[in-house]
């Protein structure tokens, strides 16, 4: 028999309130595939692209095309999850009941229910025993993405300079510790009220950008960071060394478009897009954590059931690092 479960719905786009935990069908694995029960998933900026179709600058109506013209074609939304594998299809031999993973289906979401499906060859990797279930939780979304913005498109070698901006957000969290664990000398830019908490994670510098503009200070960097969409490529460009490496992880459908061509008549290289997410990163990262190279800063825990509240914080653009919703265990 298939049940049902709680799970996080949206069926129009909009404001928190679009988001209402109602019972639905709880799915059965494949044969290939892994149940896993939810213990805690993370409420990201890809969530609240979804819910309220705000792209970055100049995208327009473009996200619709990709997650539904008149409504949301996934009505769950929620990236990454940390759980326990609750059943298990026929011909999985990899995962047995009772393990404690972290799951990412990333675009294809879902996570915000008791229940999610997964293939066991998919992005699905044992939990490092060292974090707990909404540490794990949020690893895979801004990790994958921090290391791959830095590793392969930053190219970060051992005593460059990085200049990180947003580095209090999720990705800038992760941004920093994968470029100290590099070997880089990090420079963080973010508000007076996160700091500390940027300098506890390893910065070597924090610049507070309500007093200092970075942009005007004359200095340069090997790698710039920009997490958060805060600089045109121009602007980022005029932080580079020459040689220097610009990254938009948040960037304007122009830069998108133009970055290529800026990298091919420069020396300067510079990306601005999405990151790739593969499941080897995943275990890249669950490695350092075990290693206690790498800790995701959770900024709030919210139980599951006021996940509205999750979404209004994390719209609210004040959250450091990443927030949680917790689920009910029996």
């Amino acid at each position: 028999m298939q049940g049902t479960m709680k799970a996080a719905v949206y069926e129009r786009y909009g404001p928190p309130e679009v988001v209402e935990i109602k019972d639905v069908p709880r799915p059965v694995p494949a044969d290939d595939e892994v149940l896993i029960k939810t213990i805690a998933a993370t409420v990201t900026s890809s969530d609240w692209r979804a819910r309220t179709m705000i792209g970055p600058a100049g995208y327009g109506p473009i996200p619709r095309l990709a997650f539904g013209i008149f409504g949301p074609r996934r009505k769950i939304l929620g990236t990454e999850m940390a759980g326990r594998i609750a059943a298990i299809g026929k011909d999985v031999t990899a995962f047995k009941s009772g393990d404690a993973v972290i799951a990412y289906p990333g675009f294809a979401m879902g996570c915000h229910a008791e229940y999610i499906t997964i293939p066991a060859s998919g992005k699905i990797i044992p939990k490092p025993q060292i974090l707990t279930f909404p540490e794990a939780a949020a690893l895979s979304f801004a990790g994958t993405s921090a290391l791959h913005f830095l590793r392969t498109n930053g190219d970060v070698k051992p005593g460059e300079t990085v200049l990180i901006i947003g580095a209090s957000g999720a990705l800038g969290t992760m941004g920093v510790q994968i470029a100290k664990y590099f070997g880089a000398h990090v420079t963080g830019v973010c508000s007076a009220a996160h700091l500390e908490r940027v300098a506890s994670i390893g910065a070597d510098r924090v610049v507070d950008y309500t007093q200092t503009d970075i942009t005007r200070s004359g200095e340069t960097f090997d790698v710039v960071f920009d997490t958060a969409g805060a600089l045109p490529l121009g602007k980022i460009r005029q932080l580079l060394r020459p040689a220097g490496r610009g990254v938009a992880a948040a960037g304007s459908l122009r830069d998108t478009i133009t970055a290529p061509l800026w990298s091919r008549l420069r020396d300067q290289k510079f990306y601005a897009g999405v990151a790739a997410e593969t499941v080897n990163d995943m275990h890249f990262l669950a490695d350092l954590a075990q290693k206690g190279a790498l800790k995701p800063v959770i900024d709030r825990v919210y139980p599951f059931d006021q996940i509205t509240q999750a979404h209004a914080h994390v719209g609210s653009g004040h959250k450091a690092g990443n927030v949680v919703v917790e689920f009910a265990q029996a």
